[in-house]
């Protein structure tokens, strides 16, 4: 029975200690800076010889580039786009994690033409788009510009770093 008592008192003042401890710890916020944009080179679009658009790029080539792209990013400018340059020209698959902005992705042959698009792709969603035709690059620009712009395939792209 003295051996319980002994036993109860040490146990209590350990879960005391421990207690008053864990009380005490402050916690500590981790805050992340914002992913800024930039600018890696130029890149213009045409459609037929005439001048669409110029934009600055950000340029994805590396795997932990292609893999990242823009996620985590919280917006991004009209005249501004991510070029992805893949290794293969093949059919290109893409996703939208941790993306927080909606994006077109245009996609474009090793000649620089247009081959396909993908509109409006959701925030966060992870469902495949497609290229559903080879591609050797990825333009992606903010939502809605393929349309402002009337793109369409056969338009071609020039950039420079």
């Amino acid at each position: 029975m003295n051996y319980f008592l002994k036993y109860l008192k040490i146990s209590l003042i350990f879960f005391f200690i421990v207690f008053v401890s864990c009380k005490g710890e402050n916690k500590t916020e981790i805050k992340t800076e914002a992913i800024r944009f930039t600018k890696e080179g130029e890149l213009s679009i045409f459609k037929k010889d005439s001048l669409l658009i110029n934009m600055d790029i950000e340029i994805a080539e590396s795997d932990y580039e292609t893999e990242t792209g823009l996620m985590y990013r919280e917006s991004m400018e009209e005249k501004q786009g991510m070029l992805f340059i893949q290794d293969e020209f093949k059919v290109q698959n893409f996703y939208m994690k941790n993306t927080q902005i909606s994006l077109d992705l245009i996609f474009i042959g090793e000649n620089l033409k247009v081959v396909s698009f993908q509109e409006n792709a959701r925030p966060f969603d992870e469902t495949s788009l497609s290229s559903q035709v080879p591609a050797k690059y990825v333009l992606e620009v903010n939502a809605g510009l393929a349309e402002k712009w009337l793109l369409e395939v056969g338009d071609s792209i020039s950039f420079t770093r």
